[in-house]
């Protein structure tokens, strides 16, 4: 907004020169001269009539400012798509529409334009994302029964996993029965196969499944989600604690599903988890197909356009969950993994290992040390209850056949 009235009372009111007035209000000489000048046209005397700002500005401009004729306006929509591409500033497209009219508005006029159109979106469309570049993934708040048992319906809480590209708000979402580091993991894996493609990085929040200890600038990644994104070549930054802008795009995506997934499947009865992520995938297409209010598209059309051909591939298998934890090898070279021993490297007595296995299959053990990976261990001794259920098994008579 001009500082009308502040010239005209200095001038008129105080007789201070042009060049004084500008130094005061921090504009230029011709601009406090074009002012004084429009104020003589228009016939107006101090004091000034009771105007507003806006009303005192059209007298003095009643044709708004003079713009060259057959001067085509640049697109600022398109504008505003492209910088969301690697590499792209806002010069290039000035320099484009340069080309095509070089009659067009100079760099600075682009740059303000730009910046008073960008103030009409939404907040969260405000900052520019690099095609590809990040993912942003949190649980939503909201839970949803599903029926386990028929008969006495008993019910059982389903989670709710969801995550937002953050250039193309693409979003994802899934139910798991748990928040725990196995389900974490599976929903990543399922998020990278819905996408089409790996992000160059993975921002969560500080969930104690995927980060042991939450810092602000080193936080301590479960070994496991270290592990998952190096064999999708990623990286994981979690967000800052106490810091929701730091993943603004997931925060709104989980407020969406909320109202456009979960809302709509509040009085429906599910009677398995897959049941229900068949319906909340039905409403996830119907929400990426939403067009936007305030942009053309919709989150697919930008999706297709900006993230999946800056997406990297996936790779040629899925990752295989594992934990990791630390062990102690016995001065006989056995391990106990789950009230099971495990013979290992006698060179390993009396050291501490790190184990790499799966709880819920203990056939694949791998033992690792300073980096080293030695020989699988194996297994000599079951524990007590285990081995008395394989004795009864094999030492049962066969059955009678007839």
């Amino acid at each position: 907004m001009r500082k009308i009235k502040e010239v005209l009372r200095l001038k008129w009111e105080l007789g201070l020169a042009a060049r004084q007035i500008a130094h005061s209000l921090s504009v230029s000489h011709s601009t406090v001269l074009g002012m004084l000048r429009r104020a003589e046209e228009a016939g107006l005397s101090w004091p000034i009539p009771d105007l507003d700002d806006a009303a005192l500005e059209a007298k003095l401009y009643p044709h708004g400012p003079e713009l060259p004729k057959n001067r085509p306006e640049p697109d600022l929509a398109y504008i505003h798509k492209q910088l969301q591409r690697k590499g792209v500033t806002l010069q290039l497209p000035w320099l484009e529409y340069k080309q095509a009219h070089p009659g067009g508005v100079q760099y600075t006029q682009l740059t303000q334009r730009y910046r008073d159109w960008q103030s009409k979106l939404d907040v969260v469309l405000r900052h520019h994302h690099r095609a590809g570049e990040r993912i942003q993934v949190d649980f939503a708040g909201p839970t949803i029964p599903v029926v386990v048992n028929r008969e006495t319906g008993e019910t059982r809480e389903a989670s709710v996993f969801v995550s937002a590209l953050s250039a193309s708000n693409y979003t994802f979402a899934k139910a798991v029965w748990s928040q725990d580091l196995r389900a974490w993991i599976s929903c990543h894996c399922d998020m990278f196969e819905f996408i089409g493609g790996v992000p160059e990085m993975v921002v969560p929040d500080n969930p104690k499944a995927g980060v042991k200890r939450p810092c602000r600038y080193e936080p301590d990644l479960n070994p496991t989600y270290q592990e998952m994104a190096t064999h999708y070549g990623t990286v994981i930054i979690p967000a800052r604690p106490y810091k929701p802008r730091d993943k603004a795009k997931v925060e709104n995506a989980v407020q969406v599903v909320e109202r456009w997934i979960l809302a709509p499947l509040r009085n429906r009865t599910f009677f398995s988890l897959s049941e229900l992520n068949e319906a909340i995938r039905g409403l996830l297409d119907t929400l990426n197909n939403k067009r936007f209010q305030k942009l053309d598209g919709s989150r697919r059309t930008l999706y297709e356009s900006l993230d999946k051909p800056a997406l990297r591939p996936l790779p040629p298998h899925r990752f295989e969950y594992a934990e990791w934890r630390k062990a102690k090898v016995n001065i006989d070279y056995h391990v106990e993994v789950d009230h099971n021993y495990y013979e290992v490297d006698p060179a390993l007595a009396g050291r501490k290992a790190t184990l790499r296995y799966d709880p819920f299959d203990l056939s694949q053990i791998q033992i690792w040390l300073d980096g080293q990976r030695y020989p699988d261990p194996t297994p000599v001794e079951l524990h007590r209850k285990r081995r008395r259920e394989v004795e009864r098994l094999t030492t049962s008579p066969a059955p009678a056949t007839g």
